[in-house]
C-alpha cells in the first residue's frame, strides 16, 4: 500500500471525501460502486467493485469460442479494463485499462464499427498496436457494464457484418446473464 499524505476527516454522517486527484488516477467516477475491506491492523480499504469481475472465466470461454470461429482477437471488458481475451493479442490485452475512446463508446450505448476514413479507436490506453473493429456495450438493467470487442491491427480490422452481429449477440447475452 502506498501512502498519499492526504488526510480527510469523517463527517457527522460517516462520509469521507476521496480527493479528486485520487479519483482521477484510479478512474473512480460518481456513482461507481466501491467494495469496503478491513484488515486486522485496523485498515479500511476501498476497492472498485466490478459486476463483470465474477464472470471472467465465462467471458474467457466466450472469447475463445468467438476467436476460433472468426479467426479474430476478441476481448471482453468491464467498465475499466480488459477482463478476458482470446486470439493473438490475448497476453497484451488482459488486465490493461481500456482507452477513454472505448469508455465513451460504452457510455453512448451504441455498437461501434470502425470506419477506415476515421481515426482508429485504440483498445487500451497503453498500447497503440490494437484497435477496435467492433465494440458492443454490455447493458444490464440500464447500466453499461463493459464491452465485447473484435480487435485488430490498424488497417486490418475485423468490422464485417458477421462480427457486428456476433458482438451484438454476445453483449446482449452477457447483459441478460448479469440480470439473472
Amino acid at each position: 500500500m502506498k501512502a498519499t499524505g492526504i488526510v480527510r476527516r469523517i463527517d457527522d454522517l460517516g462520509r469521507v471525501v476521496i480527493p479528486k486527484e485520487i479519483r482521477r488516477t484510479m478512474r473512480i467516477r460518481e456513482g461507481d460502486p466501491l467494495e469496503i475491506y478491513t484488515s486486522k491492523e485496523g485498515e479500511v480499504i476501498f476497492k472498485k467493485y466490478s459486476l463483470m469481475g465474477g464472470i471472467d472465466e465465462f467471458a474467457a470461454q466466450l472469447c475463445e469460442t468467438l476467436s476460433k470461429t472468426t479467426g479474430a482477437t476478441v476481448a471482453v471488458t468491464d467498465r475499466d479494463s480488459v477482463i478476458a481475451a482470446a486470439g493473438n493479442a490475448r497476453r497484451d490485452l488482459i488486465g490493461k485499462h481500456i482507452s477513454a475512446q472505448l469508455e465513451q463508446i460504452m457510455e453512448d450505448r451504441g455498437v461501434f464499427r470502425a470506419n477506415p476514413n476515421e481515426r482508429s479507436v485504440f483498445v487500451t490506453e497503453s498500447l497503440d498496436r490494437y484497435c477496435a473493429g467492433i465494440a458492443a456495450p454490455i447493458i444490464s438493467e440500464g447500466d453499461a457494464l463493459g464491452l465485447v470487442i473484435f480487435v485488430g491491427a490498424e488497417g486490418a480490422l475485423p468490422a464485417g457484418e458477421t462480427e457486428y452481429k456476433l458482438a451484438q449477440t454476445i453483449a446482449g447475452f452477457l447483459g441478460r446473464h448479469m440480470e439473472a
